[in-house]
């Protein structure tokens, strides 16, 4: 396995060729994922949104249906058209666990192939993650973040400690299935920063890693603190692969990767320390174990332990991805059809702009604490 860099317009870097079959295959592919998912927000966005004023619960169901819907899409993209393998390896998890995941960052795509294992498991449209506030500012996707109650964090510990511990507030209800995505090192792999965190790690006397960043502690000491008494257990996902790591635009095209490998390891959570100092002490053993798991599938090839997952289905992927069609195909008519419909589209833009970047979302009108931007205040439990 090579080392991440920026790849130049070389297709003998590349896994497969970037033919024009290819591009504009990816092409049809993004613009369908754009479009399907402004169409989907405009119209489904502001109701699930105001649902929240009834149940918090309904509201994350019904957001989270659709949300797995659309998400369904991409592991299809990823295993059936452009015939990327995913390799699984270690624990065999159960279904529908609430668990919070740490994950390795080899690369920008790392986070969407969650995706594949998410979606054996019946949780994609549970998936969360800790990201950085700047991409709320994505237009359309940035609302979708929003919606999905993905932690937004600006990468300073002062202001961010009280922002996650309010949404990691709200994610208590044993009810609602949660998968919570964290990267601890907190940026992706390259050598530079490699160089950097080695030389941190010698002058404080931590682990010195050579495939992976010294994780940071304080966030996932956070989520485990917080959230320990309502999830099941923790998986620490170890990602690699094969000849070199893809790009978002690789995955769109198709070039790239050949393999992806995701050893899979389900540490139940009352085996986890409670205090923060032995929790962090835990999570760079972790990393550590991951070090090691890299530099064996460096001279290997492959994790030690694969197991079998089920394969995505072709029909169940054809039928979510007719579905979704379907929805953006009465949508887009009923838009250019009726001016009643325009004018619902603008509202439900400007709405939906409006509160992501106020990062408000309302609380149940049975509830004592009226609605409240995110950031300010406790969560409330669902009622």
């Amino acid at each position: 396995m090579e080392v991440c860099r920026p790849l130049k317009s070389d297709d003998k870097l590349k896994h497969r060729p970037l033919t024009p079959y290819r591009f504009f295959r990816g092409l049809i592919c993004l613009i369908v994922f754009l479009s399907t998912a402004f169409m989907l927000l405009a119209y489904l966005g502001p109701g699930a949104v105001l649902l929240r004023y009834l149940s918090i619960h309904y509201s994350r169901k019904a957001t989270s249906f659709f949300f797995g819907l659309w998400l369904s899409m991409w592991p299809f993209l990823f295993e059936k058209i452009n015939g990327t393998k995913v390799v699984f390896s270690g624990d065999n998890v159960p279904q529908k666990e609430r668990v919070l995941i740490i994950v390795n960052h080899r690369t920008e795509v790392d986070w969407m192939y969650l995706w594949d294992l998410a979606m054996r498991k019946g949780c994609l449209g549970y998936i969360k993650y800790i990201l950085k506030s700047s991409l709320l500012k994505l237009p359309v996707l940035g609302w979708a973040f929003h919606i999905l109650e993905f932690i937004s964090v600006d990468r300073k510990w002062e202001t961010d400690e009280t922002i996650m511990h309010q949404m990691l507030s709200t994610f208590k209800n044993p009810r609602d299935p949660l998968w919570l995505a964290l990267f601890p090192e907190g940026t992706d792999f390259t050598e530079k920063k490699c160089m950097k965190s080695r030389e941190y790690a010698t002058e404080v006397g931590l682990p010195v890693l050579t495939n992976v960043l010294l994780p940071k502690t304080r966030g996932f000491c956070l989520c485990l603190e917080t959230l320990r008494g309502s999830f099941d257990a923790v998986y620490d996902l170890t990602i690699a692969y094969k000849h070199q790591c893809p790009f978002f635009v690789d995955n769109v095209f198709g070039v790239d990767p050949s393999e992806v490998h995701i050893h899979v390891q389900r540490i139940p959570v009352n085996e986890i320390p409670t205090s923060s100092a032995e929790a962090a002490a835990w999570l760079i053993d972790r990393f550590e174990i991951k070090d090691r798991l890299l530099s064996d599938f460096k001279s290997q090839g492959h994790f030690h332990q694969q197991g079998e997952e089920e394969e995505v289905s072709t029909l169940k992927s054809l039928l979510n991805f007719g579905v979704i069609i379907a929805l953006t195909g009465i949508f887009t008519c009923l838009t250019f059809s009726f001016r009643l419909c325009k004018i619902h589209v603008g509202l439900a833009c400007l709405y939906l702009t409006c509160i992501t970047h106020y990062k408000t979302l309302p609380n149940p009108i049975l509830s004592s604490v009226k609605c409240h931007p995110c950031d300010k205040g406790e969560g409330n439990k669902d009622e």
